[in-house]
Protein backbone atom coordinates (compact mmCIF):
# COMPACT_ATOMS: atom_id res chain seq x y z
CA UNK A 1 0.00 0.00 0.00
CA UNK A 2 1.53 3.37 -1.22
CA UNK A 3 2.56 5.64 1.75
CA UNK A 4 -0.24 8.53 0.80
CA UNK A 5 -2.91 5.93 0.63
CA UNK A 6 -2.19 4.68 4.15
CA UNK A 7 -2.35 8.48 5.30
CA UNK A 8 -5.55 9.07 3.56
CA UNK A 9 -7.20 6.11 4.76
CA UNK A 10 -5.82 6.96 8.71
CA UNK A 11 -7.53 10.60 8.06
CA UNK A 12 -11.28 9.38 7.01
CA UNK A 13 -10.46 7.17 9.92
CA UNK A 14 -10.08 10.04 12.40
CA UNK A 15 -12.77 12.05 10.63
CA UNK A 16 -15.40 9.42 11.35
CA UNK A 17 -14.27 8.76 14.80
CA UNK A 18 -14.62 12.26 15.61
CA UNK A 19 -17.66 12.54 14.18
CA UNK A 20 -18.95 9.56 15.75
CA UNK A 21 -17.42 10.83 19.54
CA UNK A 22 -18.76 14.38 19.05
CA UNK A 23 -22.47 12.97 18.42
CA UNK A 24 -21.26 10.77 21.35
CA UNK A 25 -20.82 13.75 23.73
CA UNK A 26 -23.62 15.85 22.42
CA UNK A 27 -26.00 13.04 23.31
CA UNK A 28 -24.73 12.82 26.50
CA UNK A 29 -24.46 16.77 27.10
CA UNK A 30 -28.12 17.56 25.52
CA UNK A 31 -29.93 15.18 25.93
CA UNK A 32 -32.54 15.72 29.00
CA UNK A 33 -32.46 13.78 32.17
CA UNK A 34 -34.58 10.63 32.92
CA UNK A 35 -36.18 10.04 36.02
CA UNK A 36 -34.62 7.28 37.79
CA UNK A 37 -37.20 4.15 38.37
CA UNK A 38 -38.49 5.67 41.49
CA UNK A 39 -39.11 8.81 39.78
CA UNK A 40 -36.59 10.52 41.32
CA UNK A 41 -34.42 13.24 38.75
CA UNK A 42 -31.50 12.41 37.89
CA UNK A 43 -28.91 14.16 40.65
CA UNK A 44 -26.04 16.53 38.69
CA UNK A 45 -23.33 14.22 39.71
CA UNK A 46 -25.15 11.10 38.10
CA UNK A 47 -25.44 13.18 34.48
CA UNK A 48 -21.61 14.78 34.97
CA UNK A 49 -20.63 10.75 35.59
CA UNK A 50 -22.61 9.71 32.26
CA UNK A 51 -20.76 13.05 30.66
CA UNK A 52 -17.14 11.50 31.93
CA UNK A 53 -18.21 7.81 30.77
CA UNK A 54 -18.40 9.74 27.11
CA UNK A 55 -15.31 11.83 27.21
CA UNK A 56 -12.90 9.27 28.45
CA UNK A 57 -13.44 6.71 25.56
CA UNK A 58 -12.72 9.40 23.15
CA UNK A 59 -9.49 10.46 25.21
CA UNK A 60 -8.07 6.97 24.67
CA UNK A 61 -9.16 6.75 21.29
CA UNK A 62 -7.20 9.64 20.53
CA UNK A 63 -3.97 8.14 22.50
CA UNK A 64 -4.58 5.14 20.28
CA UNK A 65 -4.48 7.62 17.37
CA UNK A 66 -1.41 9.35 18.57
CA UNK A 67 0.39 6.55 18.48
CA UNK A 68 -1.07 4.71 14.86
CA UNK A 69 0.30 8.16 13.61
CA UNK A 70 3.42 7.94 15.08
CA UNK A 71 3.99 3.78 14.05
CA UNK A 72 2.73 4.99 10.64
CA UNK A 73 5.68 7.34 10.49
CA UNK A 74 8.26 5.84 12.06
CA UNK A 75 8.04 2.85 9.55
CA UNK A 76 8.73 5.32 6.70
CA UNK A 77 11.78 6.97 8.30
CA UNK A 78 15.18 5.90 6.89
CA UNK A 79 17.48 3.80 9.20
CA UNK A 80 20.56 5.17 9.90
CA UNK A 81 23.22 3.00 9.05
CA UNK A 82 26.11 2.01 11.82
CA UNK A 83 29.74 2.59 11.20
Amino acid sequence: MSFRLADAIFWIAVACCSIAQVAIIRSAIVSPARPSDSGVPTSPARRAGEIAWAVIPGVALAVVLMFTWQAMHAAHLPVAVAR
